[in-house]
């Protein structure tokens, strides 16, 4: 007698159209993630290898017309970055279209709003790519504390292990870190700051007080963050009321030897009001965003030893891409078994997402 099947419901593959060039492909899913993908999807848009799926390469060239035929198929698109915008048009060529699928951050720069209008389902790998911004900014925020930047440029030049003369040195003990914008990345800072024995402010307009306290911090008005805290690290998304949200005024507030930081965008804070804070000396910066970006040579923040700049490098890079692949497959996986996406973007997300 047959053994009866207890196998769950199979379900069928999603025909899923990978809408990346080949170099994203190739950094953002490892040959794990590329056979996970292939137990729940009939990938199309590849360019077979020599080693099935785990050798193949998308086709993609510049726009859906290098892949008409597989777009008309797809139920789902697998996007990253650099891939084409998503147009009422290429809506209209792909009748079948379910869901979009993000293998990167920010979804604006390639998702018309008429996707949502069409009841297409949106997911985004934006919750993978915060875990390395906010590792950044928490480190940023150690070493700021510690006057690091400046401790060692003075160093180099003078051969001495004593502290710099003059210099604020505050640890992190009891400093009063604002956080600006409880974003997924600021939320995963102020998560990541319970370790420290610092009191933590948020100011973000769609935040509660209730909220902020849950996350571990006291929600107060921007004029009181910047007024109260040794150290304030900015995460909100760049928007048109967003746009110099850091004015001269704020960095004025803020105490002597305070500490910006900012990974988010270069445009949110005054830059020109900070460049004068930190030339007079009275604040120290950490900047992994500039306006603009990158600056000018002759730009004095690039030689002030109480300015640290690196090249907008805080977000995902290298291996650590590769959490955004393995977060894709994690949506493509719940689609396959008929469950919610775990980070979906709707309409109402865009007036306040990044």
């Amino acid at each position: 007698m047959p053994k009866p099947d207890t196998d769950p419901v199979r379900r069928p593959r999603l025909r899923t159209l990978v809408a990346m060039p080949a170099d994203t492909w190739s950094e953002v899913f490892t040959p794990a993630a590329r056979t996970r993908l292939a137990t729940v999807a009939d990938l199309l848009g590849l360019r077979a290898g020599g080693a099935g799926v785990l050798g193949s390469v998308p086709r993609l060239r510049g726009s859906f017309a290098s892949v008409a035929d597989e777009l008309a198929a797809a139920e789902v698109l697998l996007t990253g970055w650099s891939c084409p915008r998503i147009t009422a048009e290429v809506l209209d060529a792909a009748p079948k279209l379910r869901a979009i699928v993000h293998a990167a951050g920010t979804i604006k720069t390639f998702v018309d709003p008429v996707v949502f209008e069409r009841g297409v389902e949106v997911s985004s790998a934006a919750a993978a790519n915060a875990i390395p911004v906010a590792e950044f900014t928490v480190a940023a925020i150690v070493l700021a504390a510690k006057r690091a930047f400046r401790q060692r440029d003075w160093y180099r030049t003078s051969g001495t292990k004593r502290p710099l003369p003059g210099a604020p040195i505050l640890g992190t003990l009891g400093t009063t870190v604002g956080v600006l914008g409880a974003s997924r990345i600021g939320r995963q800072v102020i998560e990541r700051l319970r370790h420290l024995d610092v009191d933590v402010l948020v100011s973000d307009p769609y935040l509660s007080r209730a909220e902020a306290a849950a996350l571990g911090a006291r929600w107060c008005e921007l004029p009181e963050l910047f007024a109260a805290s040794e150290i304030v690290t900015v995460h909100a998304p760049l928007l048109p009321e967003t746009r110099g949200l850091v004015t001269a005024e704020l960095l004025a507030a803020m105490p002597d030897g305070g500490v910006l930081i900012n990974t988010a965008r270069g445009p949110v804070v005054d830059h020109a009001a900070l460049e004068r804070e930190c030339v007079a000396g009275r604040l120290d910066a950490v900047l992994d965003v500039t306006d603009p970006e990158p600056l000018p040579p002759d730009s004095p923040m690039l030689r002030l030893p109480n300015v640290f700049i690196t090249p907008h490098l805080a977000g995902a890079m290298g291996n650590e891409s590769t959490r955004l692949g393995d977060a894709a497959v994690a949506e493509l996986e719940r689609l396959a078994a008929g469950q919610p996406l775990a980070h979906p973007i709707t309409h109402a997300d865009l007036g306040r997402i990044a």
